[in-house]
């Protein structure tokens, strides 16, 4: 495996944020902390719960339209397969597979800040699919990307779950703009958007009743625990989700039940909390069909295709640059 980024890196970036987010008003930590190794475990978790939708859509869009993606994907030959937070690989399996059986010649460069999760992809994918080229990537989205775009082969970069609804909408403009000065007139960026709906299922897709999402937000604390000296104690946080229609913005919380201090001992720091006093931990954005529109505008990128799913919950668009 090859790291963009030595791990002492990555662990001087998690303390900077740590810090940053704890004494700032309100607090808040970045969600790309929930996961390591037991992260990786409780987010397949949840993405197996009837509740969380989103994967069960994606995957249909996958399954019903791989033939065409397929042909979408390889019509102009030879291609670098980039995908931003791999995580398990799931779904994009289902497009490995497709592309195997009829002999496409692409590399699979899967991107991922949890090098347990590239492991178990990586290994997945030389026992299921020996035919696939997988190069995976340690590192943040764009670090990664700049040290492949020196590669002479098209880009597919694939951003999939919704997680461009993990950043505010200024932010995911920022996002997309980043991607498109990163792509040439023959890249194609391919990513998901989950729907509004019905504000009921968005919240018991974020607030299951058997508390493994909770116990995922909450997983950010006991990395901080034992990878910076801390003593945070997770049963004196509560996780809480609110979704707000009119936006269309879900937001989690860690919610501190007491008034208390926590030391975190790498940091040489005490944090004190108030009584109900909130952790933001993570937003999760609900789109239309006009704000993707826009965000796509203001990045430079046009949609020349999308896929949706039967129920009409969430959506897979194709950008190329404008």
């Amino acid at each position: 495996m090859q790291n963009i980024k030595e791990k002492s890196s990555i662990t001087i970036e998690f303390e900077q944020e740590v810090y940053t987010g704890l004494t700032d008003h309100p607090k808040h930590l970045s969600s790309k902390y929930f996961y390591d190794k037991k992260g990786d475990k409780l987010f397949q978790d949840i993405m197996a719960m009837p509740t969380y939708y989103l994967t069960d859509c994606e995957y249909e869009i996958f399954v019903n339209h791989k033939a065409e993606i397929t042909e979408l994907f390889s019509r102009q030959g030879t291609f670098d397969l980039i995908e931003l937070g791999a995580g398990d690989g799931k779904k994009t399996k289902i497009l490995l597979k497709e592309l195997s059986d009829k002999n496409i010649n692409f590399t699979y460069l899967p991107i991922d800040i949890s090098e347990n999760a590239l492991n178990q992809l990586e290994n997945s994918i030389k026992r299921e699919f020996p035919k696939v080229k997988v190069q995976p990537f340690q590192g943040t989205y764009f670090s990664a990307l700049e040290e492949i775009s020196y590669r002479k082969n098209r880009k597919i970069i694939l951003f999939l779950g919704s997680n461009i609804g993990n950043l505010e909408h200024n932010q995911a403009r920022g996002f997309m703009k980043k991607i498109q000065q990163l792509m040439t007139a023959d890249d194609l960026l391919f990513m998901g958007f989950d729907q509004k709906k019905n504000p009921q299922t968005i919240l018991d897709a974020y607030n299951d009743q058997d508390g493994i999402t909770a116990a995922f937000n909450k997983n950010i604390l006991a990395r901080i625990n034992a990878e910076m000296g801390a003593n945070f104690d997770l049963d004196e946080f509560l996780h809480w989700e609110v979704y707000d229609p009119e936006t269309g913005t879900a937001k989690s919380y860690l919610v501190s039940k007491i008034e208390q201090s926590v030391r975190i001992g790498n940091l040489d720091s005490t944090i004190t909390f108030k009584p109900w006093e909130t952790i933001h931990t993570e937003i999760s954005q609900k789109y239309d069909d006009e704000i993707i529109t826009w965000l796509a505008k203001e990045a430079g990128l046009k949609m020349i295709t999308s896929y949706q799913s039967k129920n009409n919950e969430y959506k897979n668009c194709v950008f190329n640059k404008s």
